[in-house]
């Protein structure tokens, strides 16, 4: 399963939400991307006011403040799929 953290360097919600990822990563197995929307105009433009961003296996599943519970949540349904 693919987990990507769309963010920034210096933003404390995105370092809120690699926390939680992280802590997520000793119960579920997930590969986990990190991609700074500042390196790519595309991403920025997208996501710029709504960082961080928390996609598994390509649905957007929460951003800006990222709640633990429902990342476990969706991680739970997704290894259900797999």
């Amino acid at each position: 399963m693919k987990v990507v953290l769309y963010g920034k360097e210096n933003c404390c919600l995105c370092d809120d939400a690699k926390t939680i990822l992280h802590e997520l990563a000793q119960e579920y197995k997930f590969e986990l991307e990190e991609i700074d929307i500042y390196k790519d105009e595309i991403l920025l433009e997208k996501y710029q006011i709504l960082i961080p961003v928390i996609e598994i296996e390509g649905e957007e599943v929460e951003y800006g403040i990222v709640h633990k519970d429902v990342i476990s949540k969706r991680l739970i349904k997704f290894s259900r799929v797999e």
